[in-house]
């Protein structure tokens, strides 16, 4: 269970904890595709391979191991690899990059999400803490946080410590004032715990929870849920 009376400030995960990210990616590929088409058209003729596009994203790690886990720097040089693997001009990879980023700030969000960080930023300061490369600017909820962290700002992404603790740095509290919002059992529920803070599981697809050491945590199945959890 979690101790709400602890509780001073809430860091938040963003992908799949406030809205699907998988049709956003998707969106955001199809728009490429497109934008490519115009430009590059042997490009997207090899993209049209089944699984190439996927063989190049898996293969940047190790072609580029200096962007660690920076998802948007890994996004642009695939793209670069792909325009020069189809003989076509590499310097396009900035605006083509460019084009994708645009579109994948375009979200749907859950239902639940805008009315329970409404909720939540009545009573506490928050920070999103993403390892994706979403904008909160962009998407529309800069107002909510008092900071934002993900892999390009901090330089590691969960389940690092440093970005709890920059998180909870950024709030002005301890980690174990925190409680920590996310949909990933790893990344999200352990690792905030690890750190020393309280987590909350966001279950959306009612998953089981897997990890046998340790106990299942406080699991909701959204955050209306959540809201509804919290003492009067």
């Amino acid at each position: 269970m979690i101790d709400f009376f602890k509780i001073k400030a809430i860091s938040l995960d963003l992908d799949d904890t406030l809205w699907p990210v998988w049709p956003t990616i998707g969106r955001a590929e199809e728009t490429l595709a497109a934008w490519l088409a115009q430009k590059a058209p042997q490009t997207v003729a090899l993209c049209a391979i089944p699984g190439y596009q996927r063989k190049i994203r898996e293969e940047m790690p190790a072609l580029r191991p200096d962007l660690g886990n920076d998802l948007s720097a890994l996004r642009r040089e695939a793209i670069r690899v792909l325009l020069q693997r189809a003989g076509e001009d590499p310097n396009l990879a900035e605006p083509a990059f460019e084009v994708f980023f645009e579109a994948r700030q375009k979200v749907n969000f859950y239902d639940d999400a805008i009315p329970a960080l409404d909720f939540l930023k009545s009573k506490y300061p928050m920070v999103a803490l993403s390892n994706g490369n979403a904008d909160i600017h962009k998407v529309g909820l800069s107002n909510y946080f008092v900071a934002a962290f993900n892999p390009i700002s901090l330089g590691v992404g969960k389940p690092d410590p440093k970005m709890f603790h920059a998180g909870a740095e950024a709030l002005g509290v301890l980690p174990e004032e925190v409680l920590h919002i996310g949909d990933d059992p790893h990344l999200d529920v352990l690792a905030a715990q690890r750190a020393g803070m309280q987590s909350v599981w966001v279950n959306r697809e009612e998953k089981k929870w897997t990890h046998d050491t340790h106990p299942a945590p406080f699991t909701v199945v959204g955050l209306k849920e959540l809201c509804r959890a919290w003492p009067v």
